[in-house]
């Protein structure tokens, strides 16, 4: 992402405190307080500027949405679209999804999105995909059994990973689609990225996988 800095923006994210929890860290385990209803909550790992968290949470208020992302001057933006949208379950985390554990208890969530993550190509930084294993044990905790992984790319290389990563971990695909735009799934919300890349022509893929129980 083409970053632009916003030196601003951390006096914005200050303004909004019932939007962006100063303290983060401080919410483990009691996340469900900051929302209007006790509901099922997911968490979106790096959003990026919002819209698919945003039209998500527009979507579908049955579920109690975070975004999380690390760079203030982007979260920004994602803030920007929850002033304008005022939705009652939508919270914003400016936070380093390294550390999941930091800002979440055990079971506390029951769904993680990863939208577009940086493929991370070279075999060095495998680590620091967000599909790789010391990523799904940070998953796997936070997330209820049976809690699901919804990830999308663009990137074959990834994807193949990933699929290989969760394989070997032992989760199970509830489905995977190699040619999203093409497929008869309903209800795609795309991200900026997603726009732009299938507006080149580039093939969408995306799976849905959970962590199997004892």
């Amino acid at each position: 992402m083409r970053l632009r800095h916003k030196p601003w923006a951390q006096d914005k994210l200050n303004e909004y405190p019932h939007f962006v929890p100063q303290k983060p860290e401080e919410l483990v385990g009691k996340w469900q307080t900051r929302f209007a209803k006790e509901q099922p909550i997911h968490l979106e790992v790096g959003s990026g500027k919002g819209r698919f968290i945003v039209e998500m949470a527009k979507a579908h208020p049955n579920i109690n949405y975070i975004s999380m992302e690390l760079q203030t001057s982007v979260v920004v933006s994602v803030l920007e679209l929850q002033i304008e949208a005022q939705l009652p379950n939508l919270q914003i985390v400016n936070g380093d999804g390294r550390d999941l554990s930091q800002y979440f208890s055990p079971g506390e969530l029951d769904r993680v999105y990863l939208n577009f993550s940086d493929p991370w190509p070279k075999k060095r930084h495998e680590k620091r995909r967000l599909t790789s294993p010391d990523f799904l044990r940070q998953y796997q905790a936070i997330l209820k059994p049976q809690g699901e992984i919804h990830f999308k790319t663009d990137n074959q290389g990834l994807f193949e990973y990933s699929l290989s990563s969760m394989s070997q971990y032992g989760m199970s695909f509830k489905q995977v689609w190699l040619d999203l735009h093409t497929s008869d799934y309903e209800g795609n919300i795309m991200t900026e990225y997603e726009e732009k890349f299938s507006s080149r022509g580039s093939r969408i893929y995306r799976l849905e996988a959970n962590f199997k129980t004892e």
